[in-house]
């Protein structure tokens, strides 16, 4: 029983290499595959989450940038600069900074933007020539960190074609029409104090300035406009058209406001400040409104595509168990039955000779038993009892030995 028992176990592990290899072979693949497709969704997960952390930021400069222009205008003409509300913006601006800056890597931009403004306070506002060229550096120093901004969060490579161009219009054509609003309505102001002599070239800076109004606004529509037909949300373009037609209507009045016009004296007539800064505020107002519901657009957007690739990461996982089960099937049913024939085996090796009732004894149930009289009485132990063998007839077996007889 024993050489059958091993060359049957022989010829089962001689045939279990091959399959054993081709498991090793079909699981190689899968895993790899699985860890690919792992990796890949959590990237995107990781990219997503950063871009919401430069929507963050940029909700806090939107807040700098309307209350910096605001003071910019305030001194410009003369006037008291609301410096309670730049603080809180500042305020907030910092704690953002202090939580994000070293993960989009600002910190340093935004102390920059911050000492910038707050020198501004320690300024006399004398010459206001002087006040709106400081001012403007220190706009110029915010626009440049929202472009800091998006690029190291992502933005700027958002694959998504809705939430590409929404950002682009939040982070770049909202603030620079804020910003251009702002200067357009103090360069009205300084033009009403320049000389005659200036008439020229206030002339050309206000058309400069007026234009710069007016194209990051066709650009923003463009672009809102874009993200609206190739979305798949379906709250974003009735949530975006009403305040993209009450900032158009705002810009346009802006620039109609701003238009030199041929005047009787002179020649020329200058804006009306007053009308101007009526405008001016009504571009912010509604400027304000607009980038704030597009910053909630696209962090709707960025939150619901984490939550598909948390669905993914887990379709992976299933898949990538399915899959290995699949291909190793076969292989866990020839171990199992290979298994419970080796169990038999073993059980078969270590039964004895069947006993009376036909079941097999144990090994050593079956000598014990094979040691009887021919009557089928036990013999009895004890030395020098002669054994039947079974060869001999019985009489043989039992005559008397010599020294009896």
């Amino acid at each position: 029983m024993t050489l059958p028992a091993e060359r049957s176990r022989d010829r089962r592990m001689a045939g279990l290499l091959p399959r054993l290899l081709l498991a090793v072979a079909l699981l190689v693949p899968t895993l790899v595959l699985s860890v690919q497709a792992w990796r890949g969704t959590d990237e995107k997960a990781t990219f997503a989450e950063q871009e919401r952390a430069g929507i963050e930021y940029l909700r806090a400069l939107g807040q700098v940038t309307l209350a910096l222009v605001d003071a910019q205008s305030a001194a410009v003409a003369g006037q008291p600069v609301p410096r309670d509300a730049l603080n809180r913006a500042i305020a907030e601006g910092g704690a953002v900074d202090a939580r994000l800056g070293a993960e989009l890597r600002t910190h340093e931009r935004w102390v920059g933007v911050r000492a910038k403004i707050e020198s501004l306070s320690d300024r006399s506002h004398t010459y206001p020539e002087a006040t709106y060229t400081a001012y403007n550096e220190a706009t110029d120093l915010l626009l440049a960190l929202y472009a800091k901004v998006r690029d190291t969060s992502g933005l700027v490579r958002d694959p998504d074609p809705d939430s590409y161009q929404l950002q682009d219009s939040a982070g770049e054509e909202l603030p620079e029409s804020i910003v251009a609003a702002g200067r357009l309505a103090d360069l009205v102001v300084l033009a009403a104090t320049r000389p005659q002599a200036d008439l020229v070239r206030t002339a050309g800076e206000l058309s400069n300035a007026r234009a710069e109004v007016l194209d990051p606004a066709h650009d923003l529509v463009t672009n809102l406009q874009l993200a609206v037909d190739s979305t798949d949300s379906g709250t974003l373009g009735g949530n975006l058209l009403g305040e993209l037609d009450a900032y158009q209507q705002a810009v346009e009045a802006l620039g109609a406001a701003a238009v030199l016009t041929a005047g009787t004296t002179a020649g020329t007539a200058l804006p009306d400040p007053a009308a101007v800064a009526t405008a001016r505020a009504a571009v912010h107002s509604t400027a304000a409104n607009l980038s704030a519901t597009v910053l909630n657009e696209i962090d709707q957007l960025l939150e619901a595509r984490v939550d598909g690739l948390g669905t993914d990461r887990l379709v992976t996982v299933v898949a990538g168990v399915l899959l290995f089960l699949i291909g190793h099937a076969p292989l866990l049913i020839f171990l199992v039955g290979t298994g419970r024939r080796a169990d038999g085996t073993s059980a078969a090796a270590g039964a004895g000779p069947p006993g009376p009732g036909g079941d097999r004894e144990p090994a050593g149930r079956a000598a014990t038993v094979a040691r009887r009289w021919p009557d089928g009485t036990p013999e009895p132990p004890g030395p020098g009892r002669a054994t039947p063998t079974g060869d001999a007839p019985a009489e043989k077996q039992w005559e008397p030995s010599g020294a009896a007889r």
